[in-house]
């Protein structure tokens, strides 16, 4: 861990996460008092284990604090740990379950939704191009927001219609794509060219700047309220749709895991929940003795 890597994590729940500026605080002040806690007992963050998690939370239960504050603390340095590693490997706080919490699944659009919201998209605005190529190349690819936004134009081989993205952990990885999402990058690079940009990152506001994460949200928000499909879009819900279609579709796990850049398996294994119940859903409505 770095000086960098909390302020990374927030920026993360922020834009990514959609977490509230209150929890993202709260998450802030978790962590830092975590950081004080190391220091006190002498402890290295990056070979704590499980044995000094279950002392941390006998810790903070001797201060007297509330059980939900101490969930909240547990609940933020498990993000936090799997923000900086993508796993459970690596995770002291991974099986400190306390008080034992609802797991959800990943959520994620059909493709009859996901038909929609490219049919929202009226293509005669002046930035419609750009809108477009987003939900295109988030599809496409599965890409979190922030690897998308750092994109420069030259992390594309049009040749081999790949794009060369940088996970976390400055992890480097290829990422294909398809013919849709390569038409759209064309169309959006002859509009990009068409104006007058002073920077190389891909993505750009109406200003002619880089978009923000914030921004890119935003768009996709704006989307999902001209299309009738239900919910809020945040990234990570295009990131979810992409792994779960490919399962859906045939793709297999350890292939998912590496597109989606999972450093274990056991990350990418939720997603077989949600085709589990897509095919028992799928049998429900199609066997006539079901």
């Amino acid at each position: 861990m770095d000086n960098n890597d909390l302020q990374r994590f927030l920026t993360y729940l922020k834009n990514e996460r959609n977490f509230s500026e209150h929890t993202v605080t709260a998450y802030k002040k978790d962590v830092m008092q975590f950081i004080a806690f190391l220091e006190q007992e002498q402890l290295d963050f990056n070979t704590f284990e499980y044995r000094d998690a279950r002392n941390y939370l006998v810790s903070q239960y001797n201060k007297g604090l509330e059980r939900t504050t101490v969930s909240r603390r547990i609940s933020a340095l498990r993000s936090f740990y799997a923000y900086l590693y993508d796993g459970d490997d690596r995770n002291p706080f991974v099986q400190l379950v306390h008080p034992k919490q609802k797991k959800y699944l990943p959520e994620f659009f059909y493709e009859k939704e996901m038909t929609l919201l490219f049919n929202s998209i009226d293509m005669s605005k002046p930035f419609a191009v750009r809108d477009k190529f987003i939900l295109e190349m988030l599809y496409a690819t599965g890409m979190r927001v922030s690897e998308f936004i750092e994109l420069k134009i030259d992390a594309f081989d049009l040749r081999l219609m790949t794009v060369k993205v940088m996970g976390k952990g400055r992890k480097e990885r290829i990422i294909p794509y398809g013919a849709y999402a390569h038409q759209s990058l064309l169309d959006y690079l002859e509009f990009r060219n068409s104006r007058t940009i002073t920077h190389d990152y891909l993505l750009i506001n109406q200003r002619n700047g880089p978009l923000t994460a914030r921004g890119l949200t935003y768009i996709l928000d704006m989307l999902i309220k001209r299309s009738s499909a239900d919910g809020h879009i945040h990234p990570h819900k295009l990131r979810h749709t992409f792994a779960t279609h490919l399962l859906n579709n045939g793709a297999d796990l350890r292939t998912v895991q590496e597109l989606l850049g999972h450093v274990n398996l056991s990350t990418t294994s939720k997603y077989t929940h949600i085709t589990k119940t897509h095919l028992r859903n799928s049998y429900l409505n199609a066997h006539p003795r079901a």
